[in-house]
This record gives structure tokens, sequence and C-alpha cells, in this order.
């Protein structure tokens, strides 16, 4: 077994392999950027190394600066996790060349699998069926068009190279095919450094089924069974299930012969995914990711199995047990928690993690992370936070598990997907199975439900932290600057402004003698009463109701019944200065690069119409009018690089008044 051990990866992944290299006896040597100096990988390592700045084609992907710590850290095995140079053919064959095992598949078996279009080629000689579509080397705009037009609408534009839903784009009508086509082209550029696509049919309502395999260098390839990963967002997923739910047992068992039969047909060694689009009882080979999944500890709760600790024997030589593949026991489900926004088309946020409390870890409940309180999630890199998983002994358990978990997790400090979560993962349709690609885009009303007013019991949980923080800041000072509320005829009356996601609320709270009530927006008097000694409960008519909070400058953000709600205090004497001038100032909602700008000045746009693409954390943004206008000033150009808040264009009203509406 190896000895020393370069985790050549970040975060979770990372975090995730130490763990199981570690209680195996593995020295593990850490790789990070600038941005990561601090991170949780770095200080769980034996030891870390700096590789450069925090871009990751500075650092991460550099294979070279990799290579050389591994060879001055005396590291007899590189793990490059998932995503960056996991799937990088070329790395493998610099780790081989260098005398240090690549912890992996062969590099032959990476590049075969790293085209869809020769993967798909090659599966078809294989006997393994696919998807009905367009593979072939002549790229020109007009031919894919006219292949388009063959294969008929709608169909899939996917980046041949690559994966992770980059470069994916569906088009339904002939008219949108060579915009989608060209937006395509620019994220697989981006992320993969190679533009070429393929085209396939577009099925209606697809599932998204894969198969784990596992295979050694002494010539054996098992399956480890099947997971379900088809609740996506941007063809990105979101849940995933072990094993897959619903499906016959002939079609089981035909996925899974597919899978070996594809692992066979490129000599694969070491942990593999094979993807598959499953309609009905049709199933069509996808693509073969030749590396650990992001989902993988599901089939670690089903099976019983470490993953990694098998790929670290496989590349050292080992052969698989003779008793594998292990039955499949209960159901595991995961999610994936990430740094975005749902409410906004899933935009990725940054910021600080002010709080972050994951449910205590058992058998059946197991939290992945490589964050902790106050890390910074940085435009840099994927904004996943963790990955929660349930295990049960049949699906319902482990949704309910699930479930339970995500009620008792706690985050603070930045837009995350929790809520999003927890309504997923309860809603019907979920329980019920009822499962394809477009789950969330059929179920968007309830599971993006638009902004709502905060309860009466948030807004008097905002009132008495707000009230105990003044009077705690004011403690020990003069009699005349403490905000202690006394008066010495009538009740003591405090006002506040307070605007939720929805509008401006006034909160009047009332001290009659000790006994606290709060008048929420000239309603009837509400009596409440507060515990802070052990974070806030108020108690609303007799009802004490946990909110969880944290409160930054005037703005706190609470959860009741499994809602965050983030209010802010109004002063209602503070100028209103500058916000005439950003009136219709179309601005960088978080640090990226721009990729287009689609208008010029004098342009009349329309709402909703896209007036620039912003590339941000693996993701392209699309930036829309707010309302009708003309274009008045564009503040960038394609290839910037732009901070946060940065003006992209600037619109002026349609018919020359002083401001937008």
């Amino acid at each position: 077994m190896f000895r020393r051990l370069l985790i050549a990866n970040r975060g979770e992944i990372a975090c995730r392999i130490m763990r199981t290299a570690q209680r195996m006896g593995i020295h593990c040597i850490a790789v990070f950027s600038e941005a990561d100096a601090q991170a949780l990988h770095v200080a769980l390592a034996d030891e870390a190394h700096a590789i450069g700045p925090a871009p990751a084609r500075d650092s991460y992907l550099r294979g070279d600066r990799i290579l050389e710590v591994a060879r001055n850290a005396g590291a007899d095995a590189i793990h490059p996790g998932y995503g960056f140079l996991s799937e990088n053919a070329a790395f493998a064959e610099a780790c081989e060349a260098a005398g240090i095992v690549f912890v992996g598949p062969p590099a032959a078996a990476i590049r075969a699998m790293g085209s869809k279009a020769e993967s798909k080629a090659l599966m078809v000689a294989s006997g393994v069926p696919v998807v009905p579509g367009y593979h072939g080397d002549d790229q020109s705009d007009g031919y894919l068009a006219a292949e388009a037009a063959r294969i008929g609408f709608p169909i899939l534009i996917k980046a041949s190279a690559g994966g992770g839903g980059k470069g994916m784009r569906p088009v339904f009508a002939a008219p949108d095919f060579a915009a989608e086509l060209a937006g395509a082209r620019r994220e697989a550029k981006a992320a993969f450094g190679d533009d070429r696509v393929l085209l396939e049919r577009y099925l209606q309502k697809p599932r998204h089924v894969e198969v784990q395999v596992f295979a050694d260098a002494h010539g054996r390839i098992v399956h480890l069974h099947t997971r379900d990963c088809s609740v996506q967002r941007r063809h990105q997923k979101v849940l995933e299930e072990a094993p897959a739910p619903d499906l016959s047992a002939a079609l089981r068992d035909r996925l899974h012969q597919a899978a070996i039969a594809a692992a066979h047909a490129v000599g694969y060694v070491n942990a593999g995914t094979v993807e598959f689009i499953v309609e009905g009882d049709d199933a069509f080979f996808m693509e073969m990711n030749t590396r650990l999944q992001v989902e993988h500890p599901v089939t670690e709760m089903v099976t019983g199995l470490d993953l990694v600790e098998w790929q670290l024997r496989v590349a050292a030589g080992q052969a698989l047990p003779d008793h594998w593949p292990p039955d499949a026991e209960g159901h595991a489900v995961e999610v994936r928690l990430y740094a975005e926004d749902p409410d906004h088309d899933f935009r990725p946020s940054i910021g600080m993690l002010q709080r972050f409390f994951g449910p205590p870890q058992s058998g059946s409940i197991r939290v992945d992370t490589g964050v902790r309180d106050r890390d910074a999630i940085t435009p840099h890199y994927d904004p996943m936070i963790a990955k929660i998983i349930a295990a049960g002994a049949d699906r319902g358990e482990a949704l309910e598990r699930l479930a339970a978990a995500l009620a008792d997790t706690q985050l603070r400090g930045l837009t995350t997907n929790l809520p999003f979560l927890r309504r997923l993962v309860s809603h019907p349709a979920m329980r019920a199975a009822e499962l394809d690609t477009g789950f969330i885009a059929r179920h968007a009303a309830e599971l993006i439900p638009p902004p709502k007013e905060a309860p009466a019991v948030v807004l008097a949980g905002f009132a008495v932290v707000y009230l105990a923080r003044m009077r705690f800041d004011a403690a020990g000072a003069s009699p005349w600057s403490q905000c202690r509320g006394f008066r010495l005829f009538g009740a003591a009356e405090e006002l506040l402004l307070l605007r939720d996601a929805v509008r401006l609320r006034r909160v009047l709270v009332r001290d009659r003698r000790g006994r606290m009530e709060a008048v929420i927006d000239d309603g009837p008097p509400l009596p409440i009463d507060a515990d802070l000694s052990h974070g806030l409960r108020a108690c609303v008519d007799g009802v004490w109701h946990p909110l969880p909070f944290t409160l930054e400058g005037d703005v706190i953000d609470l959860t009741f019944a499994g809602e965050d709600y983030a209010l802010h205090l109004v002063d209602p004497y503070a100028q209103r200065g500058g916000e005439a001038a950003v009136d219709g100032r179309l601005s960088a909602p978080i640090p990226g690069r721009v990729v287009q700008v689609l208008v010029q000045v004098g342009d009349h746009v329309a709402r909703g119409q896209v007036v620039a693409i912003l590339e941000a954390m693996k993701t392209e943004l699309r930036i829309a009018a707010p309302a009708d206008g003309v274009v008045a000033h564009i503040g960038c150009a394609a290839g910037d690089s732009i901070e946060e808040g940065t003006e992209i264009v600037t619109l002026a009203p349609p018919d020359g008044s002083a401001s937008l509406p």
C-alpha cells in the first residue's frame, strides 16, 4: 500500500479522501491555492503545499506544479478526486512518466471516454445502445444545423468533451439553434478548452440512471448497482439516490450488463460510472465518467463499502474480492447543499458562512463537507457547501430521515438552496418517485414559491433580538445613552421599520412593566416573550417557537418552520442619496468574466431581454433588462473580469422620463 498520497483537489472531496487514507495509515499531502490557504482540507492534511493563485487554471489545473510538489514531497501516488485533473489523460500519463501512481483508470480509457462523440461510436461498436444523434467531425454551423433538422426538434446540444452540464443546451425550434449553439460552444471552450459539440434527440421525460462500476488490473469488472440522478437544475444534479427506484428487474440487469460491456470496451481499471438515459423500458448510453462521482456516498451507504479505500487498493495492484458485487441493502438519498439562489435561476452566491451546523451524524446520516463556520464561499470554485446523505430500510424511511436532517441543518451568512431542498425531499411527487430530469421545472411553483411576507412571530423575533442587542451594547454606559425604554408613566414603546422580501413592515414594541407585546402593521397587540440564553425562542400567544438567527449590522436572518427570512432595519430618517443615480443600472451580481455584451448604446430593449452574459463560478449568468428601456451606457466589454457591483449596462426609460419605473 502507498505510504504518501498527494490529493490533487480541494474542498469536500479532498477532505473525504483524507478521511479514508489517514484511516489506512497513509500520509496525506494537500495542495492549495492562495484563496484556500486557510481551507479545511489544508487543516486536515498531514502536510500542505501552495501551488498558485486563486483561479483554478493557475493552481488546481496546473498539472506540472502538482507533479513538482508530488516529487518534492516524496508522494508515491496522486488521487485526483473529481473535477480539475481527474479526467485529464495527459496528466495521468505525466504521473506514470514520473513514476507516481495515478489513482484512477489508464490514460487510454480516459481518452476514449473523454470525447462523447468517440465514446458513443465505441459503444455502438460494442453493442451498447445510444441515443440517435450526430457525433461526427464536421463542426461547421451549417452542417450542424442540417443535422439538427434531420434528427428533428427538440434536440440537445452537448459539449463533446467533459460533463457536469457545461455546454449542454436543449433547443426546441430551428430558429433558436444558432444562438444556443454559440452559447454551448462558449461554455464548452471555457470549461474544457474544446468547443466541439454533438447533437442528440432530446427525450421528453427521461430519467438519468447510472451504474457504478469497479475494475481491477487483473481483468475483473463488476457493477455496484444503480443510482438515480434525475433531479437536476441546469443539467447539474441536485438529488441522487441508490438504488434507482422503480426499474424492472430485466431493465436493471440490462443496465448492469451494458455498463460492464462499456468498461470492458476501453480496458477500464478502478472506479467509474456509466450513465444512461432511461425512458420507459428503453435505456441509452449517455457517457462514462472515468472517476469517482460526487454521489458515490449513496452507493457506499447501501453496500457498506468505502469506495475510496478500494480505489487505493486497486491502484496498488490488489484484486477485487471474489464475492463482489455485494447486495444492495436498504436505500440512500443524497442532496447537494449549494451557495446559490433558487429564486434567481439558481444563481451562485458568495460570502462568508456566519454559521454552519449540519445534522448529527450517525449510521444513517452522513455529512460530507469541505467548509466550516467563518469560511468563505468565493467566486473561484464550485459553490457546493456540503452533501447530506440519509439511509433507511426503504426509500420512504431514507427520505424521512433526510427531511429531519435538513430540518436540523442551520446555515447563515449567504443565500443557499437549503429551504429549496427541504421542500424538495418532502414533495409528494418525490415521495411517489415520479422522477425525470424535468422534475424541478415541472414542480417549480411549489419548490420555488414566490417570496412571502414574514409572519408575525418572525417580526416579533427580530424586534426582541434587536432591542436586546441595543440594551446590551448600552450596558455600563451613562443613563442618558442606555436604551432600556424606561417611562415614568405609561408603556415604553419602540417603533421599528423592517423590510422583508415583500414590503416594508411596521413593528411597534411595547414594554408594560416587563410584559412585552408587539403590534405588527397596526394589527392587534401580540404578547411576546423571549429566551436568549440558548439562542432565540419567541413565545407568541403562549406557544414557544425556536428561531435560529444571525445578526450582522442591521440585517437579521431567521428560520421559522423550515423557511428562511431576511429582515433589514430601515432608518426612516436616512437620506435616499444615490438611489436615483442607480435607477436602470444593471450591475454584476457576483465577480465574473464578461462573455458577451449583446446591445449597443441607443438600442431599445424590452423587459426580460438579455443584454449581457456573465460567466461566474462555472455558470453563465444572463443579465436581463428589468423593464423596457434604451441603452444609455455600457460599462464593460467582452473579456473583462469585473467585480461584484460593476456596471454592465445602464438603461434610460424609453419615453425620456427621469427614471425607469
